[in-house]
């Protein structure tokens, strides 16, 4: 299944978001992989709307399975600055989109 979400990044942050992303922690990676993310991108605007997609099997259980690895609390308490109008976690903001069409 492919899954699309929308986040939005302070504007004043966006530079330093894209810094950290350009240096994902490896063990951060692994717990993504392991978790059965696959084809994960990101796409940010100059003005903080992020652009969120993936590919996995069952996305609830792959949400679920990183929040097992310890390096995924640290990662999401560093990266909760970064975001506005979020209750919680990132990974509990992520509400996939309908797909409406898709060329195959």
């Amino acid at each position: 299944m492919r899954i699309c979400f929308l986040l939005k990044v302070r504007p004043e942050k966006v530079e330093e978001y894209k810094a950290r992303h350009a240096q994902i922690w490896p063990e951060m990676l692994e717990a993504l992989s392991l978790s059965g993310w696959r084809n994960y991108s990101i796409f940010l605007g100059p003005d903080g709307l992020l652009v969120g997609y993936l590919e996995a099997d069952d996305f609830e259980k792959c949400r679920a399975a990183m929040k097992t690895y310890a390096v995924n609390a640290r990662w999401q308490a560093e990266m909760s600055t970064f975001f506005e109008g979020m209750p919680g976690e990132a990974d509990d903001n992520m509400h996939p989109l309908e797909e409406v069409f898709h060329l195959d």
